[in-house]
């Protein structure tokens, strides 16, 4: 028989290849990336909302609201074939009125073309003067 010596390598413990701390930090920001991501599309679909505004929809506008005690309101409603007056409290909404329609003809109170004269002599009057003549 042959005298062999077999020699016996130490093998040092192998190391692991990421460490806890580098191994955390790489799980939180994938976790962090996922949360921001989850909020950018919340953002998103609250923006744009869900489905497109039809053309044809009904229209409803509050054109005008006050307050008539601490929790009561009286709110005037357009809808396409009427204006609405309404009752608005913390509990219920009560039908108060119906008014015509607003044509869209209707503007707002538009000034005068007296009123624009009568503002423009009353200026010319406030830049005279006195002893200058015209």
């Amino acid at each position: 028989m042959k005298n062999t010596t077999q020699q016996v390598q130490q093998v040092p413990a192998s190391q692991p290849a990421v460490s806890a701390g580098s191994m955390l930090t790489q799980v939180s920001s994938v976790l962090a990336f996922i949360i921001i991501l989850i909020l950018g599309a919340a953002w998103l679909a609250r923006r744009f909302g869900f489905a497109p505004k039809r053309a044809g929809a009904k229209t409803l506008n509050i054109r005008a609201s006050v307050t008539v005690g601490q929790r009561e309101r009286v709110v005037i409603v357009d809808v396409e074939d009427a204006r609405l007056v309404l009752g608005v409290t913390a509990q219920n909404i009560t039908h108060l009125h119906t008014l015509p329609p607003k044509s869209p003809t209707d503007s707002e109170e538009s000034p005068s073309p007296v009123a624009k004269a009568d503002f423009s002599n009353m200026l010319q009057t406030l830049l005279k003067r006195p002893g200058k003549p015209q």
